[in-house]
């Protein structure tokens, strides 16, 4: 994507850093539910991978 092309929306239909004003009470909190369930599962992915840091680091090392 070249920087002079439009930002494609995301999949969950909102940009970052998108105008808020227009949105009703409805659209605003849609948004944040679906973005609070976003952080949940980044912070999922997050810690699984910090896990499997730990474990390969004490295999190889035999430290934690």
């Amino acid at each position: 994507m070249d920087w002079d092309e439009p930002k494609a929306k995301s999949a969950s239909g909102h940009t970052v850093g998108e105008p808020l004003d227009k949105l009703s009470k409805e659209e605003l909190e849609g948004r944040l539910k679906s973005l609070e369930g976003e952080i949940a599962r980044l912070k999922a992915e997050l810690e699984q991978k910090k896990k499997h840091e730990a474990a390969a680091a004490e295999l190889f090392t035999g430290k934690s």
